[in-house]
Formats: C-alpha cells, sequence, structure tokens
C-alpha cells in the first residue's frame, strides 16, 4: 500500500460485493485493507483462492438496459466505473442477451486489479467476529455463507434475531400481469385489519377440476435436493407447497388456498372450490406474493405449474419461490438508508449479507456501500440514489422499501429479492412512451412501453446523481 493521508476503510469478504467495494474506495484516493480468508479457511462453496468467484451460473444475466431492469442495473454500473462490469465485459463468452462470463478468467481479472492497486492490501486471513472498533470504518460482505464466529457476532452485535438460517421464499408476481378479470380484491371474511380495507388480497379461484390438476402438477413437479451442507431445514411453519400436497389431496385446500370467507366478486352464487391468495409485497403496490406458496420446484416447473392458476395464465415473476440456506440481516430494521448498522456508526454491510439476490446485485450494493464509506472518510455528505434508478430501488427495498404485512404479528417478512422493475416507482401515465395518436393501446404493447419508460427513466435519473455526487 502507498501512503496516503487518510486511514484505511476495512472491508471483510473478498466476493464480488467485497471487490467492488475495495475498488470504489480506492478509486477516490482512500486506502482499503480487504480480508479474505480463503485459501487459509475454505468455503462449502467455493474451489479457488481467487477474488469474486463465481460458484453458481457464469451469467450475470440480462444485458438489455431498454427493457429489463438487471440490464439498467448493469448500465448504471458501467456509468459509476464498476470494476466488476469492467471485467466482466472483457471475459464475456457468447449466451445471446444474457451477459456471461468465462469464471476464471473473469475472477483473474477481478484479482489482478486489486492486487495491481497501490492502495489496496490484500490480506489473507480470517476475521472471527466483527471488525474491532479501531476499525472506525469497515464493511462486512461477506455472502450467503458468513462464518458461524462471525454470524454470531452480529447477533451478538444486534441483540435480536437478525439473520436467517433457511430461507422460505413464495414467488412474487408483477401486479400488472394478474387478470383481474379472472381474480378479485378481498380479504377473508372481509376483515379489515391494521392498515387494511377489507380488500387487501388478490384471489384467484379454482373450480374442483382446476383444483385436481394443478395438485397433480405439484406432486408430479421437478424439485431441486438440498446439498448436503444445507442440512434439513423443513419445519412445519413453512413446509413446501409440493410437500403439503404428498400428504394429501385436500391438505391445501384446507390450508393456504381454503375458500372460507371468500365470495367471487365475478360469480358470486358458486363458491370456489379452492382459492390460491395473492398479498402485497412492496409499498408500491407493483408487486405481489403468492401466500404459503414457499417451494423447492425447479425454477421451470414453478413457472409452468403456478401459471395453471385462474388469473395468472400471464403471470410474470419478479422472482420464483425457493427453500435454501441464505444467511442475511434483517436489514430494514438493523440498517440505516446508507447500509450502516443502527447500533455501530462506521459498521457498514455489502453485498448479499444485506438482503439482495444475484451477481449483479450484490457488486451494486457494494459498490454504493463503497461510495458511502468513501464519503464518511473524506467529510462529505452521502448522496443517496435515486429511486427511480436501479441503485436506488435495490437500495430502497433493502433498507426500507419493503411491506411487512405481517408487523403486528412479530413475524419476519423481508426477504431477498433481485432487482426488477417492481421495485420502480411506478410511471405517471403521460410519462409512458406514445401511441400514434388515435391508437388504443393492447395490453401487452402498454406493459412494454411501461417497461421501456421505466428503465429510459432509471438511466438517466441515475447519470443526473452520478454528475452531482462524488
Amino acid at each position: 500500500m502507498t501512503s496516503s493521508s487518510h486511514k484505511p476503510i476495512h472491508i471483510i469478504g473478498g466476493g464480488l460485493a467485497g471487490s467492488e467495494a475495495a475498488w470504489q474506495i480506492a478509486s477516490r484516493d482512500i486506502p482499503v485493507i480487504l480480508h479474505e480468508m480463503r485459501p487459509k479457511r475454505a468455503t462449502e462453496a467455493h474451489k479457488t483462492e481467487g477474488l469474486a468467484e463465481l460458484v453458481c451460473s457464469n451469467s450475470f444475466r440480462s444485458d438489455d438496459a431498454e427493457n429489463n431492469a438487471v440490464g439498467v442495473l448493469h448500465a448504471e454500473m458501467r456509468l459509476a466505473n464498476s470494476l466488476i462490469m469492467k471485467c466482466a465485459d472483457a471475459n464475456q463468452v457468447p449466451a445471446g442477451g444474457a451477459l456471461a462470463v468465462d469464471r476464471d478468467g473473469f475472477s483473474q481479472a477481478v484479482t489482478a486489479e486489486l492486487e495491481a492497486h497501490p492502495l489496496i492490501t490484500i490480506e489473507r486471513e480470517e476475521v472471527a467476529g466483527l471488525p474491532p472498533q479501531e476499525w472506525d470504518l469497515s464493511i462486512v460482505a461477506t455472502g450467503p455463507l458468513t462464518a458461524p464466529d462471525l454470524a454470531n457476532s452480529i447477533i451478538e452485535q444486534t441483540q435480536s434475531d437478525a439473520l436467517a438460517f433457511f430461507d422460505a421464499i413464495a414467488p412474487i408476481i408483477h401486479t400488472d400481469s394478474i387478470d383481474m378479470d379472472i381474480c378479485w380484491f378481498q380479504s377473508r371474511y372481509d376483515k379489515i385489519g391494521p392498515g387494511g380495507t377489507g380488500k387487501d388480497y388478490i384471489n384467484c379461484p379454482m373450480n374442483e377440476d382446476q383444483y385436481n390438476a394443478f395438485i397433480d402438477g405439484l406432486i408430479e413437479g421437478d424439485s431441486t435436493e438440498f446439498k448436503e451442507w444445507e442440512g434439513t431445514p423443513y419445519f412445519d411453519g413453512c413446509l413446501p407447497i409440493e410437500v403439503m400436497a404428498e400428504r394429501g389431496r385436500e391438505t391445501l385446500r384446507h390450508g393456504p388456498m381454503k375458500p372460507r370467507g371468500l365470495t367471487n366478486a365475478h360469480d358470486p352464487e358458486h363458491k370456489p372450490y379452492a382459492v390460491v391468495q395473492l398479498r402485497q409485497d412492496n409499498a408500491l403496490g407493483t408487486l405481489y406474493n403468492m401466500v404459503g406458496f414457499q417451494t423447492k420446484l425447479k425454477y421451470g416447473a414453478q413457472a409452468d405449474i403456478f401459471r395453471m392458476i385462474p388469473g395468472l395464465q400471464n403471470a410474470e415473476f419478479a422472482r420464483l419461490g425457493g427453500l435454501h440456506r441464505n444467511t442475511y440481516l434483517d436489514s430494514p430494521k438493523l440498517l440505516d438508508p446508507t447500509l450502516q448498522l443502527h447500533s455501530r456508526k462506521g459498521l457498514r454491510f455489502a453485498g448479499q449479507i444485506t438482503g439482495c439476490e444475484g451477481y449483479v446485485e450484490s457488486a451494486a450494493i457494494g459498490l454504493l456501500t463503497g461510495r458511502f464509506a468513501s464519503a464518511d472518510r473524506l467529510g462529505q455528505p452521502t448522496d443517496l440514489p435515486p429511486t427511480t434508478s436501479a441503485f436506488g430501488a435495490l437500495l430502497n427495498h433493502i433498507t426500507g422499501g419493503h411491506l411487512s404485512s405481517d408487523a403486528e404479528k412479530g413475524k419476519r417478512s423481508f426477504q431477498p429479492m433481485n432487482v426488477n422493475l417492481g421495485l420502480f416507482p411506478p410511471l405517471a401515465e403521460e410519462d409512458i412512451l406514445a401511441k400514434p395518436e388515435g391508437a388504443r393501446w393492447k395490453k401487452k404493447e402498454k406493459r412494454a412501453a411501461k417497461k421501456q419508460g421505466l428503465c429510459a427513466r432509471a438511466l438517466k435519473d441515475c447519470a443526473t446523481w452520478l454528475e452531482n455526487s462524488c
């Protein structure tokens, strides 16, 4: 490390988030000490000692910045001088409209850039607990497989059930893809709860034949297997939907799909045989989750089977379901808008441990955390990205945009999510891309125009933010 007038910022974890945070900090002439425990201590998932190793897929997903939220995030990161995107672009392999990389070449490129930077020191050691107080500014970017000692230290520091170790995830659907000519709004027995109206759920009705066909699909669906290190996380409070179906054909109809207390607004004379309920998932009302539908079905099977549900035949999924190990913070409760721990000034978190999903999302949160920590070190104000940008939409979800409908019951509701257009504030009608005068929108055309409008606004607002911030 070269000499500098600034005290270093410490980062624990050399994955995508930690690597990106280090780059952003060093790019502002602030020294960084990056602590990575590999190869001294291995993990169950990593195979090499390289920084930013890709342990699963080699895909960064869609690179379409005109129609897709993750493509917008790619573009915003490029605008923000992202090391991860620079190395991904340099090691790209053919993948149609997606950005996929040579995983070894990508990791080697990131490692080489960080090792060569004069303000970055890489220390190969395990940090067993939270950073010591003398590290006045530090970032924990240890990912979904955080070591037990560090996880326990986080729990002790926050004095709460701060971490989830097995994540029961229900699918989440874009509201505007739900067919409301079939579905209707109603709470069971029209009950008005805290902040409710009696019409808080979207209800999808099934007759007996549709229900039986759906149960057959669940039982026959292709499920994923747990990895050995994941253990057996099933417990009766969050059984996968297909496991419930296997316990008896009527189990779901007397559980999460019970029709009691509901009247089909489109056909009040005929009682549904079963009902799938969707609950609002974000404050904007652009996303709804499938109540009680945590699942281990493979993604392709999920989409096919869940589109058998009346009203969801054209469903667009912001996130599909799952049940797996995923160590993450209850970030809306524990972190401030700059990803700093409420209970300890100067300690920030980045990457998947904050409650984001995906390579690009993890790196993006690392990028933001690096900028926020740099502003602290330089004594500058922290300028948050606009919520209309992909950066801001993702940050807002992590630190407070999630709607917890179970808050009054003391239940944990915040769950990790990939970036998606459902996290962006809706466009005003006048901001949707114009249709030729006299022409009428078709539903699919208007939805496509909304997507394009959201993406264009995001890039414009992000560029303005980057021009005006440090």
